[in-house]
């Protein structure tokens, strides 16, 4: 079971750590969209409207990774559970041949 939840955790890591890039890139289109405006003396939908694109997209593509990989990451899980259980039921099967033929004395 370890062996095959071995490379889980790196994708929940980059599950945890897309969105938390993508709201950086936010804060970082944000504080220059207030740098122009600054700069300007004035605001304006011009002025301000490459740093919040940049904040939009950057939260955007954390998100889209996010679920791309959340949902892979269900899959994979469901997928070792999977395995899991018919490795569980084999053993038992296995034990349950042996007890009947007094393998154990």
């Amino acid at each position: 079971m370890g062996l095959l939840e071995k490379g889980l955790v790196w994708i929940s890591l980059f599950i945890a750590l897309a969105p938390m890039l993508g709201f950086m890139g936010t804060v970082i289109g944000m504080i220059g969209a207030f740098d122009k405006i600054e700069a300007a003396g004035d605001i304006s939908p011009a002025i301000v409207a490459g740093g919040i694109k940049v904040a939009l997209l950057t939260t955007v593509f954390g998100l889209v990774v996010a679920i791309i990989l959340q949902i892979f990451y269900n899959y994979a899980v469901s997928k070792i559970d999977g395995i899991i259980n018919k490795m569980e039921d084999a053993s038992i099967g296995l034990v349950d041949i042996m007890a009947r033929n007094k393998v154990f004395k």
